[in-house]
């Protein structure tokens, strides 16, 4: 089902006011709306926004069973902190995992490939019933993000919406501090942005965060977010 036109209008004129998109967002889309959070370095701003309007949103994390034992202890803890009572762990299909990646070494030769396996597959399935996901994507954290607006169109008529797409490191520092939010325990270990283990490395500090993403591979982004949405008419 496409989302209203009056829908989409109230959330652009919230312009980049996180807590007005979210408020827009988790009212007027109840039940078709759902977080997608990675538990990472800097998810504890939206998660704690979006708690404060409607702790039982659901919120997707995919468990790629490859995460660090640390993530998923804070995955755990920043729950039951927040009191988000709708946590949906998003697992790879066992068949698909048996039958591309027995060894769970595909990430060491095709990273695109395990991605698509462990990340992108089960969220497509996942999100079947809903019409609109939340991201927490900062324009900050990679060139291929610095152009992304708040809303934006997703594929099937779906669209993303990213409140916090003008945040800053330093802002958000910031308020996890203020709100005496846990932190995810590898940031103090050099670790500013947190993916799976296998394809995470520290960082200098001072040095671009995502380095440690994927290190010495052209990639980016894990690919939940490169398809576009068809053109009208197509």
């Amino acid at each position: 089902m496409r989302i209203d036109a009056d829908i989409v209008a109230e959330l652009k004129q919230a312009g980049e006011n996180a807590s007005d998109v979210l408020r827009v967002a988790l009212t007027r889309l109840r039940g078709r709306i759902a977080v997608v959070s990675s538990f990472g370095a800097e998810s504890a701003v939206m998660l704690a926004l979006a708690a404060e309007i409607d702790p039982a949103v659901p919120v997707l994390f995919l468990e790629t069973g490859q995460h660090f034992p640390e993530t998923l202890a804070y995955r755990q803890e920043l729950a039951r902190v927040l009191g988000l009572s709708d946590v949906r762990d998003l697992h790879p299909n066992p068949a698909q995992l048996e039958k591309r990646d027995p060894t769970a070494e595909l990430w060491a030769f095709d990273p695109d490939a395990c991605c698509a396996l462990r990340k992108v597959e089960p969220l497509d399935e996942a999100m079947i019933p809903f019409d609109a996901w939340i991201t927490g994507r900062k324009r900050t954290q990679a060139a291929t993000r610095q152009g992304l607006p708040v809303v934006e169109d997703a594929p099937g008529g779906k669209i993303k919406l990213n409140p916090l797409i003008a945040w800053t490191p330093r802002e958000l520092d910031a308020e996890i501090t203020r709100r005496n939010l846990p932190r995810h325990p590898l940031t103090l270990r050099g670790y500013p942005s947190i993916g799976c283990a296998p394809c995470t490395r520290p960082v200098a500090e001072g040095a671009d965060p995502r380095e440690g993403r994927w290190a010495g591979k052209a990639k980016t982004e894990c690919g939940i977010h490169m398809r576009k949405p068809a053109r009208q008419g197509t």
